[in-house]
């Protein structure tokens, strides 16, 4: 009995294995945890985005200062070197006016595989008054242009542009004035030289901000949404990102908090997000942040959950996959710091 019993429990876990092995036919490591800076001379950061200079370091940015919104928040950034993490320097401050400076908003890093690095921000005294700006790097991200206004144009609102399969470099964008938040991709053919201004949805009522792009096995692109909806909205263009369909709610909550996604090598979609509802504060729901993976873009599973504490804030990450196929990971720590994660997420 004993030994039909052993057998029983053999051929069980065996069987559930071969389950979640026929469900996930991933693995994620987790390599690397650990905070970008433990002491800084800023009182709040937030928005933090990542790029590789081309030497094989990683070089993060973020926006610092008193607190959101205050004329001191600047632009730091921080390099890691040899897997040690150096200090945060203030890259960039606003521009003076009449009587204070502006605060700078949502730097995105973009490096497009040349030699030049590309840092997006936004300048002004809200969400609703910013202006696009823009310096680029020529030497892995030692020195900096001067900012340069990129009007009409906004620059990606939150999340890294894309370059897709037929070399179109999208700015996922969006604006919020009082009356509407409202997505649209800014798109170039000719490597950033001239740009057009594509809208999405624009009869949608939903408030839609800050996309991020994903590309499909036959060059379909989908841009998943961060609203106020209770979900992640998503559109889907099969035109190299000429037209986009109408904004249709995706499976996944969303508490109305920033979202990044990426496509790895390996085909898989990696979308990093709070996976939870709106409440009665804007901060409701932040205390959660999940990885969460889809071989289609439809069916998502939630793999690992990077934060699940009672309270607090863990938001605004971003993702990117380094040339060796590591994938980095950062996002707002409690406002406090910048937390960076390294995966190793391969195929089965």
């Amino acid at each position: 009995m004993r030994l039909i019993t052993t057998i029983f429990n053999l051929i069980s876990c065996l069987l559930i294995s071969h389950i979640i092995s026929a469900q996930k036919p991933y693995q994620v490591v987790v390599l690397t945890s650990e905070f970008i800076f433990q002491e800084a001379s800023f009182k709040q950061c937030h928005a933090s985005t990542l790029t590789e200079n081309g030497k094989g370091d990683i070089i993060a940015g973020w926006f610092g200062g008193s607190y959101e919104g205050a004329s001191d928040v600047c632009i730091w950034s921080a390099v890691k070197k040899n897997d040690i993490w150096g200090h945060p320097e203030k890259l960039i401050c606003g521009s003076d006016n009449t009587t204070t400076s502006l605060p700078c908003w949502n730097p995105v890093f973009f490096h497009p595989g040349d030699s030049t690095i590309y840092l997006y921000y936004k300048e002004g005294p809200t969400p609703r008054e910013w202006t696009g700006m823009m310096v680029t790097s020529h030497d892995n991200g030692q020195n900096w242009s001067k900012p340069t206004p990129i009007h009409p144009l906004l620059g990606p609102a939150k999340n890294k542009p894309i370059i897709t399969p037929a070399g179109t470099w999208l700015n996922p964008s969006s604006i919020e004035t009082p009356d509407r938040w409202m997505v649209f991709i800014e798109r170039s053919e000719d490597h950033g030289k001239t740009w057009t201004i594509v809208p999405v949805d624009t009869a949608n009522t939903a408030r839609v901000i800050q996309p991020s792009i994903i590309v499909h096995p036959d060059g379909t692109l989908q841009a998943l949404c961060r609203s106020n909806q209770n979900f992640i909205m998503e559109s889907f263009s099969s035109d190299d990102g000429l037209n986009w369909s109408s904004l249709q709610r995706s499976t996944i909550p969303n508490p109305n908090s920033g979202i990044d996604a990426i496509t790895l090598k390996n085909g898989l979609q990696v979308l990093v997000a709070n996976p939870d509802t709106s409440g009665r504060d804007w901060w409701n729901g932040r205390n959660h942040l999940s990885l969460i993976i889809s071989e289609d873009g439809k069916n998502w599973n939630e793999e690992l959950r990077i934060e699940d504490q009672p309270k607090g804030e863990f938001s605004y990450p971003a993702i990117i996959q380094s040339s060796d196929g590591i994938v980095h990971l950062s996002y707002t720590y409690n406002r406090s710091t910048i937390k960076y994660l390294t995966l190793k997420i391969d195929r089965q």
